[in-house]
């Protein structure tokens, strides 16, 4: 999710009391022909059935594929779960966090550099960190790719402006993604979705959250079995999942997915996944899957796993004096709602981890480091904060082992 200082760097001059007037017209946006409350659990993708669930509610597919995944128990190679031994698997998840993804990237390239990144068994991504998610589980060949997304580009590659004054009213967003569209064609190609496709096969999984507007909740994507179709309306929904994914709402345009249910077809608002979850793993989609387990034989509490949070972002609250006007007092608002959602995400996530006997760790960006961003997407910052990450991870980061306020329990 975009920082709301950084949001308002690209609103036009006057956006602030524009905005007032947009909210107040109707019958200027486009018709729609949205999914009915009562066919939001049946809705899909045409061909890609089995590919998604919703956050907050259990889902077979989802629990048939973990099961599948354990009843192999070794039998397909070491990236598949293999009990009686000493191996232990290893879990990424990466938030949101706009421009600051930079330091996620410079801290995976840097973990490599060190010679210590291991291979991991299932990597989720939300907003900037779904855009980083697909080149971390491909691993250190994909780094060189992670630097030049975050280091060499600008606002205007990302973004274009729409007219303040004739556009705007009869928009649905202050700016145009495509820019950023272009730059997702161009990293996210026919050959990296067959390297996915073919890490799935080996029971490794991708996972992409966005948030479905219209139902006020978090979509997970099983991105590794999308790749696995392996055809041109695979990667375009690959695409636009990463690119939904990333689309904070008015500052850029929602996503449309067509989807039918019920033999109908409708279309699926899809923005930023940030506005549900800074971070996120699976533990809500899988409830119900000890029982599961328990039923075909199988242990799960025999499985030994690490879990790295990476949040492109701060966690540690800091000073600002906020002047007297709206903007300044909206921005400094959402700026602290933001940081409060995300220690609420790490805390949940944390809580997981440690009644399921995992290794909880956590990286982000030290208070100590004080943004110099000119622009939305800062060439200069970027690299500064890239160079932060890798730095640290080069050295060995030091990982937190407790969500931020909580004290080691020892």
């Amino acid at each position: 999710m975009v920082p709301a200082r950084r949001i308002r760097d690209i609103m036009p001059k006057g956006f602030h009391y524009l905005i007032l007037g947009i909210f107040m017209l109707s019958g200027c946006a486009g018709i729609r022909h949205a999914v009915p409350p009562d066919l939001l659990g049946t809705a899909g993708i045409n061909g890609m059935r089995e590919i998604r669930a919703f956050s907050g509610l259990p889902n077979d597919s989802f629990k048939r594929d973990f099961v599948k995944l354990l009843e192999e128990n070794g039998k397909k190679g070491p990236h598949f779960f293999n009990f009686g031994t000493d191996q232990t698997y290893y879990a990424l998840a990466i938030s949101g966090g706009a421009a600051n993804g930079a330091y996620g990237a410079g801290l995976l390239n840097g973990w490599s550099y060190s010679g210590k990144r291991p291979l991991f068994k299932a990597v989720t991504g939300i907003s900037t960190g779904a855009i980083i998610a697909p080149f971390a589980f491909l691993g250190s060949d994909y780094d060189f790719k992670l630097k030049e997304f975050y280091t060499s580009y600008s606002t205007k590659d990302i973004v274009r402006m729409r007219s303040p004054r004739i556009k705007i009213p009869f928009s649905n967003s202050v700016a145009s993604t495509v820019p950023l569209q272009r730059l997702i064609g161009k990293y996210i190609d026919a050959r990296l979705l067959r390297d996915i496709a073919g890490e799935y096969d080996k029971g490794r999984r991708l996972y992409v959250g966005t948030t479905n507007l219209d139902a006020g909740r978090l979509v997970i994507w099983d991105m590794g079995k999308i790749a696995s179709f392996g055809n041109e309306e695979a990667l375009t929904l690959f695409r636009r999942i990463i690119l939904a994914s990333a689309s904070i709402p008015v500052a850029f345009p929602p996503v449309y997915l067509k989807v039918t249910a019920n033999n109908q077809s409708y279309d699926e608002m899809h923005v930023d996944g940030g506005i549900s979850r800074q971070v996120f793993f699976l533990y809500d989609v899988l409830q119900g899957l000890d029982k599961a387990l328990k039923e075909k034989g199988i242990d799960a509490s025999a499985v030994r796993y690490e879990i790295y949070v990476i949040r492109n972002g701060y966690v540690d609250p800091f000073y600002k004096e906020v002047p007297d006007n709206i903007p300044a007092i909206a921005e400094r608002t959402i700026d602290a709602m933001t940081n409060a959602q995300s220690i609420g995400d790490l805390y949940q996530l944390y809580v997981f981890t440690d009644r399921s006997k995992g290794d909880f760790n956590l990286a982000y960006i030290p208070a100590s480091h004080i943004s110099k961003a000119k622009e939305l997407f800062d060439p200069e910052e970027m690299r500064e904060l890239f160079d932060l990450g890798f730095n640290q991870a080069a050295r060995g980061y030091p990982w937190q082992k407790f969500p931020p306020g909580m004290k080691n329990k020892e």
